[in-house]
């Protein structure tokens, strides 16, 4: 269950997006905006979602999952991705992020404000384990369906996201694994969850691309 946290999620845009535009566009505090990038090859998505419909007039829950292989060293990944704070720096569309009262990236607790695609987010961290390298992050505000054509759209979600990374021997690599579960109407679940199982994998093809670029193989 989600205790009254939320993640605010987000998916990677085309590369090469983050702009002085999407600087500007935070400034003026834009409606939010949706885009999904560009994926390479990645393990597709394992087993299937958990999915809990409640009583009528109850929420739902359920879950969207996806793992991949990154060719890079474990440590080399968790260094990139542990400090809460570092979000501009592997994902395309991120264009600032600050962390609030001078708490520190791996605190947990700590709120990050992030600017993507021109609209300020703000995420709590929930959980954070340099041992087990696993954090796990919460939004502050529901999730709106994104704007689509006609006239009806799911109600807001409110949902939670974690990030496992877990060694490969062979060839020195990475196994990541990405959920997120979330808390929607019964009739809602379905479309939510077929959203973040496309979004997931558009996350991790910009952490790729960011690791390749910065750790290359020789």
């Amino acid at each position: 269950m989600i205790n009254g946290d939320i993640l605010v999620g987000f998916a990677a845009p085309p590369q090469g997006s983050a702009t002085k535009e999407i600087d500007m566009l935070c400034e003026n505090s834009m409606p939010f905006g949706w885009t999904v990038g560009n994926r390479v090859g990645f393990a597709g998505m394992l087993g299937q979602p958990e999915r809990v419909t409640t009583a009528k007039g109850k929420l739902s829950m359920t879950q969207a999952y996806y793992s991949a292989v990154l060719d890079c060293p474990l440590d080399d990944v968790w260094s990139l991705i542990r400090d809460f704070n570092n979000y501009p720096a592997y994902i395309d569309g991120v264009s600032e992020s600050v962390i609030e009262d001078d708490k520190r990236g791996d605190e947990v607790g700590a709120i990050r404000r992030f600017c993507y695609l021109g609209n300020w987010i703000r995420q709590r961290l929930v959980d954070h384990s340099d041992r087990q390298h696993t954090l796990t992050y919460a939004g502050l505000e529901a999730l709106p369906y994104p704007p689509e054509d006609g006239n009806w759209a799911p109600a807001p979600t409110r949902y939670q996201g974690t990030m496992h990374l877990r060694p490969i021997v062979e060839g020195d690599r990475t196994l990541i694994e990405w959920s997120v579960a979330l808390e929607t109407e019964p009739a809602d679940a379905d479309r939510w969850q077929a959203l973040f199982a496309s979004w997931i994998p558009a996350w991790t093809d910009s952490l790729a691309r960011t690791l390749a670029r910065t750790h290359p193989r020789s």
